[in-house]
């Protein structure tokens, strides 16, 4: 800071002046603090030289600053406008996923991919801001690119050097994800002795199909073209590797090339994967029927062949984990045995595979059943009585399929007009599978580590959901091929990040205070700031449990009344060690 006089004809103004960077990166000088005319600063000074107290008054400033402990004072005048076209409010969320960008050495991903293609653009800078833009404000590459410019650190590129940073990703993508996995190692130690797969698909705001963009089933049942996303997760809910795939293709060939590459790229050799029945082929169950790798998937009851149903519906030869006694299922109390999962299991011979079926029965899982397929009932009586035309199409899973449509009267000619009825064989016949679950596998490990092994699975839907619902991976813009891997890249990155992120908070909370993806999410979109040029950053987020916690982990912090220019430069220059 120092000293600014300005003269006119018959006074003279003494202003503390600052040269400052603005976020824009231009140099600009500001006004800290207006010290009146002579005679104001002559009263100000006292019996003290004037020039000696404006001298000590400076160096007071610069030492208090140096020391972040400047007491800030705004002048601000109800009848000035403020400029056209100033920022003023800047988001602060995405600090907390710079740190982990770079600790998982992202950033020196980037240097070697840069050294490979000697490209002009920032290749680093570009690929942190996309993945920021994705948790916080989630949308096309050119509304990304412009939230990027609300960020405290502005962008260092163009919008047209992010399509062409595109085409390197795809293609960079292998080594991205692999060496990813190598750099997390060193952060963290990577729980892979179990792995969990799943497929899914997204849909594109585009009619025409082309390349990976293909008209499928949808999961959505949009009429969209759409393409399949297939996902391996660690033991600990952390994303380990993704494959795109032209949604024409079934699902279950998407395991078998998404593993290759695992065994591949990642050095991983020995492992169990866990999938859900859809991807459970006799051909994936055989590729993982070796010495080093084994299979736990989830089986359909109702696809069992008729031996085995039988076997699977009699309430005889069940047994509790740590128990030696059989039991009767008939005989259940529900209350005392409401939260106990009891098995049953057998050694089969499917397709010239020797597995082990497991069925579970839990009186919680059967009541969740029986209340589903009760609301559903409803609605179809609901249907019947208010609008039975609606009967035209029934899916697999649809409350319609409970519906029990009549043309004919009783002798077999055609009936004046159609009846519609509850099928209550329907019914009775599905709710024989209620609080049933079957697993396969050919691990000889116990009853209860294999029914422990498929109840992580919810987190890999989980995962999908957030890139689905949170991280809005959808619907998608983009058509060329190579862009559209690139968009799922930075989505699977981004969902990396904030798997960290989640597991950093929630370590060591109770189950039941646990922060969820909403709370989490919202968090770091409501970090903002407003900027005042010279002085600092003034917090506007709501000071919180979460917001400590942020800073607990990430070892910063910024709940002050204001957060000097020099503290927050150096907040994020240290968040890149």
């Amino acid at each position: 800071m120092r000293l600014n006089i300005t003269r006119s004809k018959n006074s003279e103004c003494f202003y503390v002046i600052k040269d400052i960077i603005n976020p824009a990166g231009k140099r600009t000088t500001v006004i800290i603090e207006a010290l009146g005319n002579l005679d104001e600063v002559k009263r100000k000074a006292g019996e003290m030289d004037y020039k000696l107290w404006l001298k000590q008054h400076i160096d007071t400033l610069n030492r208090l600053e140096k020391d972040n402990n400047r007491t800030v004072s705004l002048n601000l005048n109800p009848k000035k406008e403020i400029a056209s076209n100033q920022q003023r409010m800047y988001d602060g969320g995405y600090l907390f996923l710079k740190s982990l960008y770079y600790q998982l050495g992202l950033s020196s991903i980037c240097s070697t991919i840069n050294k490979k293609y000697k490209f002009e653009y920032d290749l680093n800078n570009i690929l942190e801001t996309l993945i920021y833009a994705r948790v916080i404000h989630p949308a096309s590459k050119l509304s990304s690119y412009q939230a990027s410019k609300k960020f405290i650190e502005r962008p260092n590129f163009e919008l047209h050097d992010i399509y062409r940073a595109l085409e390197v990703l795809c293609k960079e993508s292998d080594y991205i994800q692999s060496a990813l996995y190598r750099n997390s190692e060193k952060l963290v130690k990577r729980n892979t002795s179990v792995i969990y797969f799943d497929c899914t698909n997204y849909y594109f705001e585009i009619d025409e199909e082309d390349g990976l963009k293909q008209y499928g089933v949808s999961k959505e049942n949009r009429p969209n073209p759409i393409v399949q996303m297939g996902l391996f997760m660690d033991s600990d809910g952390i994303p380990l590797l993704f494959s795109i795939h032209p949604s024409n293709m079934n699902e279950q060939g998407t395991l078998q090339p998404t593993e290759k590459k695992l065994l591949r790229d990642f050095a991983m050799s020995k492992f169990i994967v866990c999938t859900d029945a859809g991807l459970a082929s006799s051909a994936n169950r055989r590729f993982n029927d070796t010495s080093n790798r084994a299979f736990v998937t989830t089986q359909s009851v109702k696809k069992l062949k008729k031996y085995l149903k039988e076997w699977a519906f009699s309430s005889e030869g069940w047994h509790l984990i740590n128990d030696n006694k059989t039991y009767n299922i008939k005989d259940l109390d529900k209350h005392s045995h409401s939260n106990d999962v009891f098995y049953k299991e057998r050694w089969i011979n499917e397709n010239n595979i020797e597995q082990r079926l497991l069925i579970t029965y839990s009186v919680k899982y059967r009541n969740y059943q029986r209340n589903i397929r009760n609301r559903q009932v409803d609605r179809a009586i609901e249907l019947i009585s208010s609008n039975p035309k609606r009967m035209e199409k029934v899916r697999q899973n649809d409350y319609k399929r409970f519906i029990t449509k009549t043309a004919l009267t009783e002798s077999g000619e055609v009936a004046d007009t159609t009846s519609y009825t509850i099928n209550q064989e329907q019914v009775e016949s599905e709710s024989k599978y209620d609080g049933l679950y079957a697993l396969c596998t050919n691990l000889e490990d116990s009853a209860e580590t294999i029914i422990n092994i498929s109840r992580r699975r919810w987190e890999i839907e989980e995962s999908f959901r957030i890139m689905k619902d949170d991280l809005e991976t959808r619907p998608i813009y983009l058509s060329k091929d190579d862009r559209i891997v690139a968009h799922f890249l930075t989505c699977f990155l981004a969902l990396v990040i904030y798997r960290y992120l989640e597991k950093k908070l929630n370590f060591n909370l109770d189950p039941n205070q646990q922060y969820t993806v909403k709370e989490i999410i919202k968090a770091l979109k409501s970090y903002k700031f407003i900027h005042i040029p010279g002085d600092g950053y003034i917090p506007l987020y709501t000071k919180s449990d979460i917001t400590d916690k942020l800073h607990q982990v990430f070892g910063f912090k910024t709940d002050y009344e204001i957060v000097s220019e020099k503290k927050m430069k150096n907040i994020c220059r240290n968040l890149k060690k």
